[in-house]
């Protein structure tokens, strides 16, 4: 049997906009831009990953960004909102950084923890909050220093069609432990120090809708490839179909629909961003895995130049 997950590896979103994802994460949130690559099923698409310095799991959002794709409707069988984690004592420098960049802001109580939620370009909603837990960023940019910057996941809000059958994957499967129910949520904790708090929405809700400012999945950390194993055969005894293991270059995944509509991933920790580029240099070149690597010309043809640039409003 593996052992209890530590937590989210990483969550990935469908956008439109590349330029707009990087200003907005690295620009506006401060994120490194650790791995510039494609949708390996459609390579005429940015598969684009942020991070901390190195790219940490935890600390991974991942972005589609397909132009002229269709608006999506959060709702259930989703990821309602993700949850970013920074140092206590900085929420203030946090409210007072995302209204200069005109960035809507509302205050939200929970837990007994303060909340900033807000929303990026495409709707995607996002939240952060103060903790004690987890290491330090080591990456500042712009108007960030990095006793203030986004140390990765506080966690995330999942909003289920069917609560208590996710509330029963995360404890029985996953290996969560429930410590609280709230008002509407019930929260439950992973066994890691960051990307470890996840809320559950206790009233089931609607489906739905795929589409750009929508969370396509959430990825649950597996510390190596022999427990990645494990994992994909507990899942398959628990009464679900997971995929066979996938190699996505910087992990290795599992993909499965847990009960309440979410789609659930198990992502190893290995091999990580270094694997192919220097960690100086992450996520200055476009990496293509080696079966595109004779296509690179066309595709590079087809996607927009981008890049991480210090935004307007931190050079005033």
């Amino acid at each position: 049997m593996p052992q209890p997950t530590a937590g989210i590896h990483h969550i990935t979103d469908f956008v439109r906009n590349a330029q707009e994802t990087v200003d907005f994460y690295s620009g506006v949130l401060g994120l490194r831009l650790v791995k510039k690559t494609i949708n390996f099923d459609a390579p005429e698409v940015y598969h684009l990953y942020f991070g901390d310095q190195i790219g940490s799991p935890g600390t991974i959002i991942t972005f589609f960004p397909w132009a002229g794709s269709r608006k999506g409707r959060i709702g259930g069988g989703q990821v309602g909102i993700t949850t970013y984690v920074v140092p206590v004592g900085s929420l203030g420098f946090w409210e007072e950084r995302l209204r200069k960049f005109g960035i809507s802001v509302m205050k939200a109580e929970r837990f007994s923890e303060s909340y900033l939620q807000f929303a990026d370009k495409d709707g995607l909603r996002l939240e952060i909050v103060e903790r004690e837990e987890g290491t330090h960023s080591e990456w500042s940019f712009g108007g960030i220093p990095a006793d203030k910057a986004i140390k990765g996941f506080g966690g995330a809000v999942l909003y289920s069609t069917a609560p208590e059958r996710t509330a029963q994957t995360l404890e029985k499967v996953m290996g969560l432990q429930k410590v609280g129910q709230e008002g509407s949520y019930a929260r439950f904790r992973a066994r890691g120090p960051i990307g470890n708090i996840i809320d559950v929405n206790v009233t089931p809700m609607p489906y739905g809708a795929v589409g750009a400012g929508t969370v396509h999945h959430i990825a649950w950390r597996a510390q190596d490839d022999a427990e990645h194993a494990q994992w994909r055969q507990l899942v398959e005894s628990s009464g679900f179909q997971p995929t066979p293991i996938v190699d996505r270059q910087y992990f290795n995944a599992i993909y499965f629909r847990e009960e309440g509509g979410i789609l659930f991933e198990i992502a190893t920790d290995p091999p990580g961003f270094a694997r192919d580029e220097a960690p100086e240099h992450l996520g200055e070149q476009l990496m293509l895995p080696a079966w595109y690597e004779e296509q690179r010309t066309l595709i590079e043809q087809h996607l927009d130049p981008i890049e991480v640039r210090v935004l307007e409003e931190d050079q005033r």
